[in-house]
């Protein structure tokens, strides 16, 4: 029997599922409204949430309107009603449908029954668990329509195109339809062909995905890998608008950015700073801090750096930017995550629309990190030349010489420019340049590690696919849990990745054509930079070439 707990549903529930009743555009479409609650139920007379009937008037919503109907089928002592009786309920509802129209003002606050009594529902099932799937259902990403699927089937695919054999779930969720077949002519201008056609036929209605069929026993006997391909509804496969406390949240960071930048600097000058500032931020016994308005006069000085390392972080995201504009790729606002050893660990960009193939997929991401890096490679550069010039003396600060051995690319260029008796020494002499790009160049290393949703996984996703990815994040992740890769950041970094990051990026629309041989040569000649520059030197080699006294550690 209907019972008073499992069919009370106040105006404020409705809110969830009317968009009239909210005054505002709803994220659920109006179809499914009218499918859930008019066509489903109201039409056999049926309580939406007890499946049964409860003597009390419900909701429907047809044509926009909302009416008042009565649900019937049992007695409120749970016996089922005579067809006499079904007979008059309805012919009641139906007349109630044409005189009780009411708008959203008239809808009471909540409904009234009696106390629950839940019936089990089938032999595995109870009333309650039929509902929780009905909910999940209504609350998750819209399905395409079956009757679409079956138009598509028939005007959209046949001989001359794709014929299709077999469909699949698609999607995340299986919200979407996998068509599985045999291709039959160039994968590209049958794809073309096929996107254009189901303009024609649906709209804008749905996406369409070329990919490559999972699960094949072989590849394709025109060439290349089997293909199928994956439709989803626009509103489920394009990323939302970013939000109102999106923009709060990179406000925020950004901020926090340029804090941790500015403390970069100042730690910078290590060797100028207060003893009492040096000891808090040195010693591990170090309770009580230091009386921070010792750092003001020191906060000046340390802007330059700070500058150098935030402009690093703001050419890459223009590189994004730059790269994505002719391809009508959309961004997120940037999310920049400060840290204080490097000032920043760069900054998480989404894309905001679907990627139209794998090359513009390669080449928007590594625009960012060659940008950065270009930034970053000429302060270093002439960091090193400024630091070997008397004239500069005055301007340059005092830096243990181990820092150096942190990276077995940045090192050996130090080394050849600032020469053996600069570097083999406790401390070394260095143009804040010198910190500002290294700290560039060691965020845009990290950033291109081929793993997860960075710049460098989705470049290797996109030049090598998928599997590719997954076996390269793989050997990245034990690299970074041994130390091997970025010595002591490590660890945070791979934390960092784990909890922001580690999601693939989502397919392009054509997720099959190959990007070329150029392209794949130049993302693994990027993979091999990167990984020079976050290998460590190791003590033989510093010692040899007098990176440090490494005798003395």
């Amino acid at each position: 029997m209907a019972t008073l707990t499992s069919c009370n549903f106040s105006t404020a529930n409705l809110r969830l599922f009317s968009p009239s009743i909210n005054g505002a555009s709803s994220s659920f479409p109006r179809q499914r409204f009218r499918q859930f609650f008019h066509a489903e139920y109201s039409s056999i007379g049926m309580c939406f949430l007890c499946h049964k009937g409860c003597r009390r008037e419900i909701l429907s919503r047809k044509n926009g309107k909302f009416y008042k109907l009565v649900c019937f089928g049992s007695d409120s002592e749970g016996e089922s009603s005579s067809p006499k009786d079904s007979n008059l309920a309805t012919k009641e509802a139906e007349e109630r449908r044409g005189s009780d129209e009411f708008n959203s003002e008239e809808i009471p606050a909540s409904f009234s029954s009696k106390p629950p009594s839940i019936s089990p529902v089938g032999p595995a099932y109870n009333n309650f668990q039929v509902d929780s799937f009905k909910i999940m259902e209504l609350l998750g990403p819209e399905k395409v329509d079956p009757a679409d699927v079956k138009l598509i089937k028939e005007k959209l695919f046949g001989y001359s195109t794709f014929w299709v054999t077999r469909e699949e779930s698609f999607g995340d969720l299986g919200e979407g339809v996998l068509f599985l077949g045999n291709l039959r002519g160039k994968r590209e201008q049958v794809f073309e062909t096929l996107q254009k056609q189901l303009v024609e036929l649906m709209g804008h209605k749905y996406n369409l995905f070329m990919l490559e069929e999972p699960n094949s026993e072989g590849p394709d006997p025109r060439g290349g890998p089997r293909v199928s391909f994956g439709m989803l509804r626009k509103e489920v496969s394009v990323p939302g608008p970013t939000m109102l406390w999106q923009y709060v949240i990179a406000l925020l960071l950004f901020l926090l950015t340029i804090g941790s930048s500015v403390e970069l600097g100042i730690a910078s000058q290590i060797n100028r700073l207060p003893p009492d500032v040096v000891k808090y931020f040195t010693d591990p016994n170090a309770i009580e801090p230091p009386d921070m308005q010792l750092l003001l006069p020191f906060v000046e000085s340390a802007l330059p750096l700070a500058y150098g390392v935030l402009g690093v972080q703001l050419f890459h995201e223009i590189g994004h930017f730059i790269a994505a504009f002719p391809r009508k790729v959309k961004l997120s606002i940037p999310y920049f995550i400060p840290n204080i050893t490097l000032g920043s660990f760069g900054a998480i960009t989404q894309f905001k629309s679907i990627l139209p193939d794998r090359k513009a997929k390669v080449d928007i991401s590594l625009a960012g990190p060659f940008a950065g890096v270009a930034l970053s490679f000429s302060m270093f550069a002439v960091g090193l030349l400024l630091s070997s010039n008397p004239a500069a003396a005055g301007d340059l600060v005092q830096v243990p010489s181990m820092l150096f051995q942190g990276s077995l690319l940045l090192g050996l260029i130090s080394r050849a420019t600032l020469g053996y008796a600069a570097m083999h020494a406790s401390t070394v002499s260095i143009h804040p340049l010198v910190i500002a790009g290294w700290c560039g160049l060691t965020t845009s290393a990290f950033n291109l590690l081929p793993l997860g949703c960075l710049d460098g996984g989705r470049a290797m996703q996109g030049a090598f696919g998928k599997n590719a990815l997954i076996a390269s994040g793989l050997t990245t992740y034990t690299l970074l849990g041994l130390g091997v890769l970025g010595g002591p950041l490590s660890l945070p970094w791979g934390l960092y990745v784990l909890i922001c990051q580690r999601a693939p990026e989502k397919p392009c629309l054509n997720d099959v054509t190959d990007v070329g041989t150029w392209r794949k040569g130049g993302v693994l000649a990027v993979i091999l930079l990167v990984v020079l520059t976050l290998l460590p030197l190791w003590d033989e080699l510093a010692e040899e070439l007098g990176v440090g006294l490494v005798t003395s550690f």
